[in-house]
Order: C-alpha cells, then sequence, then structure tokens
C-alpha cells in the first residue's frame, strides 16, 4: 500500500485574479455596501426640548473633544478614532484603534 503524500503545512492561497467561483464570491461580497457609523455623542431629550430646536440651538453632547470616536457597523464597534480637518475643510475619521473583537469571527 502506497503512503499518502504529506500535505504542505500551510494552505495554498490563490491568486486574487483567479477565476474560481470562491474569487469570483469574494468579490462579491467585498463589493456590497454597508452603512457604517460614526458616534460623536448621545444625549436624551424630551420631546419637549426637542420641539423648540430651532436653527442656531446647541445641543450638547456626552462626550468632549478630545475623546475616542466610535465607527460602528450594526452597533457594533470596528473601531475607534478622532477627528481630523480633511484637506477639502470637511470632517474625518482619523483611526487609531481596532478592538481585538472587531476582528474576532463568532464561535
Amino acid at each position: 500500500m502506497a503512503n499518502p503524500k504529506p500535505q504542505d503545512a500551510e494552505p495554498v492561497l490563490v491568486e486574487r485574479r483567479e477565476a474560481s467561483a470562491e474569487n469570483t464570491y469574494r468579490r462579491t461580497i467585498f463589493s456590497v455596501p454597508v452603512t457604517v457609523t460614526v458616534s460623536l455623542g448621545k444625549i436624551r431629550l424630551s420631546v419637549s426640548e426637542i420641539l423648540d430646536l430651532q436653527p442656531e440651538s446647541i445641543v450638547p453632547l456626552t462626550t468632549r473633544i478630545e475623546d475616542p470616536i466610535d465607527l460602528t457597523i450594526d452597533d457594533k464597534i470596528i473601531a475607534r478614532g478622532e477627528l481630523v480637518e480633511t484637506e477639502d475643510g470637511g470632517l474625518g475619521l482619523k483611526i487609531t484603534e481596532i478592538p481585538e473583537e472587531a476582528g474576532a469571527e463568532d464561535a
């Protein structure tokens, strides 16, 4: 009886451009848009306070300007960062931390 060939310890990596069914599936999944939320803070307001809001009203948030900002998908934090000004004068989020559990798969 012939001895089976030992398999390599590491799995063979499939070239991304290869036209296999697996790569086609992966490319499809990677192109699915998801809504990402950047949470600056929260506050609880009464209905009367909400109805009193007008242009120029200031709604105080629970966070300070130097506090980390959460980046979430479906209420799950995937990263944290700090607010920065972009080249065009807008706001952006500079990622400073990716929590370990963000990359972990559910068991």
